[in-house]
């Protein structure tokens, strides 16, 4: 199997693949025509890749396109599974939505900026003055609903199966669980059934084959936050060799699927027997 990759550190243990600079693509295009996969382009060569030269990206067009800001992930949740969605307000950000939005959100509540990740931009807003704040730096208002929680879980899933999961626990500078604004890691509790459940079955139907999926467990009751389609490896020792062999599997699974479909059929049935 041929692959090329535009991500040499998500890549580096899998076997076979070539890397090579995202701002370099269109030099190499032959080599790009000859692989089988493509490997984490990066989001603004998607359409070239796919359409302009019809390759199979890893991770698939679904991830980019749903990942690529929270409006469209959380638009796609409400639709899939609205009863695992918290209650959620996304308006354009102009004086009357925010006075409309900021009049039905009970305080305190989760405001973030769309296109952000790792906590970066992910605000709780206790008073007018935090809000005002939060509008000046968004393009958009999306507004969320507190949960009471203190901990979430991080569900890897890759080509459909469950990777590794672990609690992010609260950080003590604030209430986010990102690992990267201060939360850790509890991977001794028991990750609950109906999370990887929910995880699973999102990831299915959306067709979603490489992501770190955030829920939240409301009284035994998961509430899917969103998923990063790049998800960070640090959460437990040894991760990331296990999406490298998953990922190897799936598009591997891919691949032999394909052939299979390319076997040649005898169109014509046998005929039956006379007895």
């Amino acid at each position: 199997m041929n692959c090329v990759s535009f991500d040499a550190f998500r890549t580096l243990h899998l076997p076979d693949v070539r890397y090579i600079k995202p701002e370099h693509m269109f030099r190499h295009r032959a080599e790009i025509e000859a692989a089988d996969w493509v490997l984490f382009p990066q989001y603004w060569q998607v359409n070239a890749l796919v359409f302009g030269l019809k390759k199979r990206i890893f991770p698939s067009l679904s991830s980019y396109l749903i990942g690529h800001d929270k409006v469209q992930m959380t638009r796609a949740f409400h639709m899939l599974v609205p009863s695992h969605t918290p209650w959620t307000l996304i308006e354009p950000n102009d004086p009357q939505n925010a006075d409309r939005v900021w009049d039905q959100m009970a305080l305190p509540f989760v405001a973030k900026i769309p296109k952000s990740s790792m906590g970066q931009g992910v605000f709780l807003i206790e008073n007018r003055a935090g809000w005002n704040a939060y509008l000046a730096q968004t393009p958009v208002i999306y507004t969320q609903e507190l949960l009471p929680i203190d901990r979430d879980l991080r569900l890897v899933v890759v080509g459909g199966q469950l990777v590794a999961g672990f609690w992010r626990c609260q950080s003590h500078n604030g209430f986010h669980n990102n690992l990267s604004r201060g939360g850790s890691v509890d991977a001794e509790t028991p990750l609950p059934q109906a999370a990887i459940d929910l995880a699973l079955k999102v990831a299915q139907e959306l067709e979603i084959d490489h992501a770190g999926f955030d829920v939240a467990m409301v009284d035994g009751y998961p509430y899917l936050l969103e998923f990063n389609r790049l998800f960070g490896n640090t959460g437990l020792q040894g991760l990331s060799q296990k999406v490298s062999a998953a990922i190897q599997a799936h598009l591997q699974a891919a691949n032999d699927h394909d052939d299979d479909d390319d076997d040649p059929k005898d169109p014509t049935p046998p005929l039956p027997i006379a007895v």
